[in-house]
């Protein structure tokens, strides 16, 4: 494991009751990202292969409503304190400890994968790799569904994130890199940012090819 997943693993280990107690019900107040995670849902389920993966899931809110919205969804991540909690207030649901860049999955498995902001820690320059896991695991036909910071910015902004630094991306670059990854495009959609940041919010829907 890389030096800088050992710091996210440990970063949100130590913030599992403050990070759950502030996300679990965000989305309620969040209308753009619920719209993309319904269409999401609404597409792998479409494909007639409901079996989703939530990667990068903390305290399992969304692995929670991608099974209300009616796939089987389970959830990963690298925080062992996350998966603990995600176990004990989703006991019917799955989950377990990964890295994105090694999933514990089989080829082509998966009608979608979610990354709701599980992306954004990753250095620039091992992205590709994790994207191309992502593909790995995915069904010819899967959906795809990735949230991130995005910059205006001609290259990636490393940032001050409040657990562990995270990168901006330009929505353009991290477009390319999806289709270089073999993932065609569905939608994007940009939002006004909601943190002091100043990022903008976005959300890429895209298919394997």
């Amino acid at each position: 494991m890389a030096e800088h997943q050992h710091e996210t693993m440990a970063a949100y280990d130590n913030i599992v009751e403050l990070y759950a107690s502030m996300f679990a019900d965000r989305l309620e107040t969040r209308p753009f990202a619920r719209a993309m995670i319904g269409t999401f849902a609404e597409l792998v389920r479409g494909t007639g292969n409901l079996r989703t993966a939530d990667v990068g899931c903390g305290p399992g809110h969304l692995t929670a409503m991608l099974d209300d919205l009616g796939l089987d969804a389970f959830g990963l991540d690298i925080s062992p304190a996350m998966i603990d909690h995600a176990r004990r207030a989703h006991p019917a649901l799955r989950f377990g400890e990964a890295r994105m860049e090694a999933l514990p999955v089989e080829d082509r498995a998966l009608g979608g994968v979610l990354a709701h902001y599980s992306m954004i820690h990753t250095p620039p320059g091992e992205l590709p790799a994790l994207l191309a896991e992502q593909v790995r695991v995915l069904a010819p036909g899967g959906l795809l569904l990735v949230s991130f910071f995005a910059t205006d910015a001609p290259e990636p902004v490393r940032f001050d994130h409040k657990v562990t630094p995270a990168y901006s991306w330009p929505v353009d670059r991290f477009a390319e890199l999806l289709a270089e990854a073999g993932l065609a495009p569905l939608a994007r959609l940009l939002h006004d940012p909601a943190s002091e940041r100043g990022f903008l919010d976005a959300h890429v829907l895209v298919r394997r090819q």
